[in-house]
């Protein structure tokens, strides 16, 4: 038998038996060399009070009278195994079947109820569904009293009944006349009538004027509170990134034709379920962060070298060049050089320009704060 072994993390030495002993590993991390050990055991004496198996004198297996001491954290690091990798391989055949499941619940969405459809029912849904979808697509958007839409909604966006868009009814024959469009719940049981957007808060839901939060809220008109009796209905004082109010914001419905009207961008037709109004990557921003409302790409050069209003988003202004009636206000000089300060050179990336632009900015905030020193009289000690 070997003798002790000193500090093992469990506050004393500890004899083992038939035990191979590796020398010391400097430099584990907790602070000093580690021992390891190849020991057999049986499976039932795999863990103990300290964490690991252990045999005493003639194999038999002995605890602590007591609750087992605490082991610090390096301890505990040192003693956890490391996770295994594991790697996925698929064959470029089950890669391929996988685009084509992916495609077909795009496709499809809720309406196979959980059962996959046949080829020939697939087939059939496609000839009479897509025609319908392509003609008939509604857009559902948040919108402010402002007429921004500070969110687009898209088939995994949840409604006020914790449902998702594409769990209401989105494919319409004949879109009704009536408005606005009420888009109901096909969950069963669910007492929602239309979708209604509800915001959240970063990650976390908000609450309603009465404490409680939305899905404590009957999902029926009127969300009254299932917990209270003093709510009248969900009422929330949360502040949207537009600077309004969640309550002064509205969910709204329409079709392709009254977005255009509006002016507002419908994207390409697609076949896909409960699109809403996604229309590309940039409708995943919210509405004050969107710089390009259709989602196709990067604004035109034609919109860049557009003259500046106040209406012109901040990035927009940054790559913007002065305006006549800036370099008017101006020196030839001092606009010359400023128009030339504010293109990209060329060859120059985007970390370069903003830190060239900011460097320009300090020099002429030191250089206007010496001028103001200049400025200023004289001041003389009277004694």
């Amino acid at each position: 038998m070997r003798p002790e072994v000193p500090g093992d993390g469990c506050g004393e030495g500890r004899k083992t038996a038939a035990v191979r002993m590796r020398p010391e590993v400097p430099g584990d991390g907790c602070g000093e060399g580690r021992r390891t050990a190849a020991v057999r055991m049986r499976p039932e004496e795999a863990s103990d009070s300290c964490g690991e198996g252990r045999r005493g004198v003639g194999g038999r297996r002995h605890g602590w009278p007591g609750p087992a001491p605490a082991l610090s954290v390096a301890q505990t690091l040192c003693r956890a195994p490391a996770p295994a990798m594991e790697r996925l391989t698929v064959s470029p055949q089950a890669a391929e079947a996988v685009d084509d499941y992916l495609e077909y619940r795009r496709i499809v969405g809720e309406d196979d109820e959980g059962k996959l459809l046949t080829p020939e029912e697939y087939e059939a849904y496609k000839k009479k569904t897509l025609p319908m979808r392509l003609k008939n697509r509604l857009y559902v958007s948040w919108r402010s009293p402002t007429g921004m839409d500070c969110k687009l909604v898209g088939p995994e966006t949840l409604c006020f009944c914790s449902h998702r868009y594409k769990q209401h009814k989105t494919d319409f024959q004949v879109i009704p006349k009536d408005r606005p469009i009420c888009v109901p719940c096909r969950v069963n049981r669910c007492l929602c009538n239309s979708y209604n957007y509800v915001p959240l808060n970063g990650t976390q839901p908000i609450r309603c004027r009465c404490k409680h939060f939305a899905e404590q809220h009957s999902a029926a008109p009127g969300f009254s509170c299932n917990v209270c009796s003093k709510c009248s209905g969900f009422h929330s004082s949360f502040t949207c990134g537009c600077g309004q109010p969640a309550y002064a914001h509205d969910t709204v419905v329409e079709t392709k034709e009254e977005r255009l009207a509006q002016g507002k961008p419908v994207g390409q037709d697609v076949p896909y379920a409960a699109m809403g109004g996604l229309t590309g990557f940039s409708s995943l921003a919210e509405g004050y962060m969107r710089l390009d409302d259709s989602g196709i790409g990067a604004p035109s050069l034609e919109c860049l070298e557009s003259p500046e209003t106040a209406m012109d988003h901040p990035f927009i202004k940054a790559f913007q060049r002065p305006s006549c009636s800036q370099s008017r206000s101006t020196d030839d000089s001092a606009g010359t050089s400023s128009q030339i300060s504010c293109l990209k050179r060329p060859g120059e990336d985007d970390m370069a320009f903003f830190e060239r632009r900011y460097q320009e900015r300090l020099k002429m905030e030191k250089a206007d704060k010496q001028k103001g020193k200049a400025s200023l009289p004289p001041t003389t000690k009277h004694p």
